[in-house]
C-alpha cells in the first residue's frame, strides 16, 4: 500500500508525466497522452509540464505536436524504486522530495507518528543536510543520494551505534560492487575513497530507558557532483570524480538499500559480533592506525585497537592506557 503524500512530497502526477517522457526518451509525447496518462485536463498538461522544468529537467516542447526530454534525468522517482524493491522491507512506503531540509529531520517526525519500520525518505536536494556534531552536509540537487530509513529494532539503546557501523558496511559493500571502487570505512560514520570523504552516516534514535522506540539512519553519498565548494574540495569526492564518468545512483541506491536490509536482518539474528567483526576485515583505521581524537574536552593522539562489544573505538593512548572513544572526530594523524 503507498503511504499518504506528505506536505512537500512529489506529487504522483509529477513522477507519472517524468516516467512517461523517460520511457520515451527519443519520442515526442503528445500533450493529449500526457493528459490521459497522468490524468489532468489538456489544457493543464503545460502547467505539469513547467512544474518539471522548474524541478530541473529538461524538457523540449513542440508546437502542435507534444514534448520530449532533451536529457533522461537521473531522478530517484518512488515509483520506479517501489518498483525495482518490490518483496523488500524498503519496497513499500516510500517518501520522496524534490527538495526538503532533512530527510532525517522527517523521518523522525514519521517515527514519533508511528509510521512503520522500513518507511524511505528520499530527497533530490537538502537545504539542511546535516552530519555529525551539527556539521552541515552538502547536499547538491539530483547529484548525491540523500535519504533517510525508519527502524524500529528490538535492541537496548546501547546498542544503537552499531546501526551506524552497520549502515557503513552496507554503504562500502554497495559501491565497492556497483563502481569497483576500493572503499574505506572510518570509524564511526565515513566512507573513504584515497583519502577523501565520498559519504557519511547519521543515525538518531528515540528511546526509553532501556528500550528504543525508534531509530533514524540517515545516508549520505557524493555520486555524481562534479566539483565541490570551498574547503570541501579538499576533503571530499565523489563517485563521478574518482570514476571519471557519471554513475546510476538509482543503481547505487538499490543496491544499497539490499544490503542494508541483508545486513539489518543478520545483526537482529547473529548480534553484535556480526558488525563488529566485519568493520574490522574491512577499515584500515579499526587497528594500528595512528589518530588524532578530539572530543571538545580534550585532542589527545594514540593507535587504534579495534572496537569494543557496543561498536565504539579502542584508542592505546601513548601512555599506554586504552579508551573507548564515545564521541568525537577520529583523524589519522601524518
Amino acid at each position: 500500500m503507498n503511504p499518504e503524500p506528505l506536505p512537500g512530497t512529489t506529487d504522483r502526477r509529477v513522477a507519472r508525466l517524468l516516467r512517461l517522457l523517460a520511457k520515451n526518451a527519443t519520442i515526442v509525447i503528445s500533450g493529449t497522452r500526457i493528459a490521459r496518462e497522468i490524468g489532468v485536463s489538456r489544457s493543464a498538461v503545460w502547467q505539469w509540464v513547467e512544474r518539471l522544468r522548474e524541478l530541473g529537467v529538461r524538457v523540449k516542447g513542440q508546437a502542435a505536436t507534444g514534448y520530449f526530454l532533451e536529457k533522461v534525468p537521473d531522478i530517484l522517482t518512488g515509483e520506479e524504486l517501489r518498483r525495482r524493491l518490490r518483496g523488500s522491507l524498503f519496497g513499500k512506503r516510500i517518501h520522496h522530495f524534490f527538495k526538503t531540509d532533512s530527510t532525517n529531520r522527517v523521518a523522525f517526525e514519521l517515527g514519533r507518528a508511528e509510521e512503520p519500520e522500513g518507511t524511505v525518505v528520499l530527497a533530490e536536494e537538502q537545504t539542511g543536510g546535516r552530519g555529525r556534531v551539527g556539521r552541515v552536509w552538502h547536499s547538491e540537487r539530483a547529484t548525491g543520494i540523500y535519504v533517510s530509513l525508519l527502524l524500529r529494532p528490538k535492541l537496548a539503546p546501547v546498542q544503537a551505534p552499531l546501526l551506524t557501523v552497520m549502515a557503513g558496511l552496507s554503504a562500502h559493500t554497495a559501491v565497492e560492487a556497483v563502481t569497483g571502487l576500493s572503499v574505506d570505512l572510518k570509524w564511526p560514520n565515513d566512507l573513504m575513497v584515497r583519502g577523501k570523504k565520498a559519504g557519511g552516516i547519521l543515525t538518531e534514535m528515540h528511546a526509553e530507558p532501556g528500550q528504543i522506540r525508534f531509530v533514524v539512519v540517515g545516508i549520505g553519498l557524493n555520486v555524481n557532483q562534479e566539483r565541490f565548494p570551498g574547503e570541501l574540495a579538499n576533503i571530499a569526492t565523489s563517485l563521478r570524480q574518482e570514476m571519471g564518468k557519471p554513475q546510476s545512483r538509482m543503481e547505487l541506491l538499490v543496491r544499497l538499500l539490499r544490503e542494508f536490509e541483508r545486513d539489518y536482518n543478520r545483526f537482529v539474528l547473529e548480534g553484535v559480533a556480526s558488525v563488529v567483526t566485519r568493520f574490522e576485515v574491512f577499515s584500515s583505521y579499526a587497528h594500528g592506525k595512528r589518530v588524532r581524537v578530539s572530543n571538545g574536552t580534550e585532542s589527545y593522539l594514540g593507535t587504534t585497537a579495534g572496537l569494543g562489544p557496543e561498536g565504539l573505538l579502542q584508542v592505546e593512548r601513548e601512555d599506554g592506557r586504552v579508551v573507548t572513544v564515545i564521541a568525537g572526530d577520529v583523524a589519522e594523524a601524518r
